[in-house]
C-alpha cells in the first residue's frame, strides 16, 4: 500500500458495492419459502453498509442445506465437510487477520458433530461471525432429528418421539464464553439485517441463533413467534438500556423477582418497575437465554451479550513478532537444516 494510501480516509479507500454485486451467477437451490433465502439476503444488504471490502469477504460452510450459502455469493468461499466449517474459518482469520469471516451452519452442522470446535472458538474469542441456521431438524438428509429438536417431537429418526432434552444454543454460546451472544429469525429480515451489522461491528467470536423454517421437514415449528398475531405476546425484543417491554398492546413487561424473571402486567407496574436490558451483563444474559424454555415466557431475540475480550488472533501474531524480534527472521530451508537432527543409519543405529 503506497503513502498515499495510508493517509487517505478509510472510506475512501473501500470501492463501494451493492446487495447484487455480492449475488453469484449460480441458480439458488433452497426449497421455495425456504428461510435461508432471508438469510442470504439480508447478508446481501447488510456486507455493503458494513464498511469492508468486498474482497475481504470470505464465506465458509460445513454440511447442510445451510452450507450452499458460498456458492450463492460472490466472495470468497469454503464448502467444508460436515462439522469442520468453524475449523476452517478459525484457521483462514487466523492466517488473514484481513479477511471479513463468515460461517454458514445448521443446528446438527454446528451442535452436533461440529459441538467441539465451536465452543472452542467461543472459548478463544477468534474474530469469525458464525451464523446458525436453527431449524431444529436434519433437513438436507430428509428430516432427522437434531441436537435443537424438540423433546418428543416425531422425526423418521424418532417415530415415537425424541426422548433426547435439546440444546438451548445461546446458553451454550454463553457458557462457552461467547462475547457476541444473539437470536433472530428468518421472518423478521430487518432486524435480522441489524444483527448482522452488529456482528461485523464486534471483534470477536460473533455468533447468531437464527430460528429458520424449513418447509419440508419441520414446518410451522416457529410459528408462535412469526405469526402476526402471535408473535407480540410471545417474543421481546432486547434492547440494551430500554426497560424490557412486550405483548401486542405493548402491555407486559419483564421484571425480576430475586435472580427470577417474572411476567408483569403494565396495569400494575410501570416501566419504571422493569427489567433494564444490559448486553454487557453475563447474568442477565444467562437469566433471560432460559427464558424460553419456561412456559408463559416470551422469546427473546437480539443481542443477550456483547462484551470486549482480546482476540486469539491478534495474541497469536504478538507472539510470532516476538519470535520473530528476538530470534531474527528465518527460513523453510534454514530450519529443516538447522537446530537438533540426526541421521538414520541402515543398520537402525543413529
Amino acid at each position: 500500500m503506497s503513502n498515499e494510501e495510508k493517509q487517505a480516509p478509510v472510506q475512501d479507500q473501500i470501492k463501494t458495492f451493492t446487495a447484487k454485486d455480492l449475488a453469484s451467477d449460480q441458480d439458488v437451490r433452497w426449497c421455495p419459502g425456504c428461510g435461508d433465502y432471508s438469510m442470504l439476503s439480508q447478508l446481501q444488504r447488510a456486507l455493503p453498509e458494513a464498511g469492508v471490502r468486498k474482497e475481504n469477504i470470505a464465506i465458509v460452510a460445513g454440511i447442510g442445506c445451510s452450507s450452499r450459502f458460498p456458492y450463492y455469493m460472490s466472495t470468497y468461499g469454503f464448502h467444508g465437510i460436515h462439522g469442520r466449517a468453524v475449523a476452517i474459518a478459525s484457521g483462514l482469520k487466523s492466517a488473514h487477520r484481513e479477511l471479513s469471516v463468515w460461517v454458514a451452519t445448521g443446528d446438527g452442522d454446528c451442535l452436533s458433530i461440529g459441538g467441539n470446535h465451536f465452543i472452542h472458538a467461543l472459548r478463544r474469542n477468534i474474530d469469525i461471525n458464525i451464523m446458525m441456521f436453527n431449524n431444529r431438524i436434519y433437513a438436507l438428509t430428509k428430516g432427522q432429528y437434531s441436537p435443537t429438536s424438540d423433546h418428543g417431537q416425531k422425526t423418521k429418526t424418532s417415530p415415537q418421539g425424541v426422548v433426547d432434552h435439546p440444546f438451548n444454543p445461546v446458553i451454550i454460546a454463553l457458557g462457552a464464553e461467547g462475547t457476541f451472544v444473539a437470536r433472530s429469525m428468518d421472518r423478521d429480515p430487518k432486524h435480522l439485517k441489524e444483527m448482522m451489522l452488529r456482528m461485523h461491528q464486534h471483534k470477536g467470536t460473533s455468533y447468531i441463533d437464527v430460528l429458520q423454517n424449513c418447509v419440508i421437514f419441520n414446518d410451522g415449528v416457529y410459528d408462535l413467534y412469526t405469526n402476526k398475531e402471535t408473535r407480540p405476546d410471545n417474543t421481546i425484543y432486547l434492547e440494551h438500556g430500554k426497560p424490557l417491554v412486550f405483548g401486542k398492546e405493548r402491555d407486559k413487561g419483564l421484571r425480576l423477582d430475586g435472580l427470577r424473571p417474572q411476567v408483569v402486567s403494565l396495569s400494575d407496574y410501570s416501566e419504571n418497575d422493569l427489567l433494564v436490558h444490559d448486553e454487557k451483563s453475563k447474568e442477565l444474559a444467562f437469566i433471560l437465554a432460559h427464558m424460553n424454555d419456561q412456559p408463559g415466557f416470551p422469546m427473546p431475540l437480539g443481542v443477550f451479550l456483547d462484551i470486549e475480550r482480546t482476540v486469539y488472533e491478534d495474541e497469536l501474531q504478538a507472539q510470532i513478532d516476538r519470535a520473530i524480534g528476538q530470534k531474527g527472521g528465518s527460513d523453510l530451508e534454514s530450519l529443516l537444516h538447522g537446530g537438533q537432527t540426526w541421521e538414520i543409519e541402515e543398520n537402525g543405529g543413529n
